[in-house]
């Protein structure tokens, strides 16, 4: 995944990060947010789900220190960052103000 990941991130497109653990209740009511997050944004962005026991090594570079914590990348650059749940208009009026 970690070479991989390097290419996510360094995207043209756009790329939500979302760190999360599958034991992590948050996360849970974060996916079905973030699903419709990318039906309403559509091609317009990536949004990829990095699971943080399985990848402890980009969670610590990224310094995930809670889940679920969510990163914009665009051409490997942090743009924003937040840990906890948002409500879907926030983080579609977030990416927007980005791009």
């Amino acid at each position: 995944m970690k070479n991989n990941f390097n290419a996510i991130i360094n995207s043209d497109t756009p790329v939500l990060i979302d760190f999360y653990a599958n034991w992590c209740g948050p996360c849970k009511m974060l996916a079905p947010i973030l699903k419709e997050v990318k039906k309403d944004l559509k091609d317009s962005i990536k949004i990829v789900k990095i699971d943080v026991d399985k990848n402890q090594s980009i969670a610590a570079k990224y310094q995930v220190r809670g889940v679920p914590t969510m990163i914009l990348f665009k051409n490997g650059k942090q743009l924003w960052r937040q840990s906890g749940v948002l409500e879907k208009n926030d983080i579609v009026a977030i990416i927007n103000q980005h791009f």
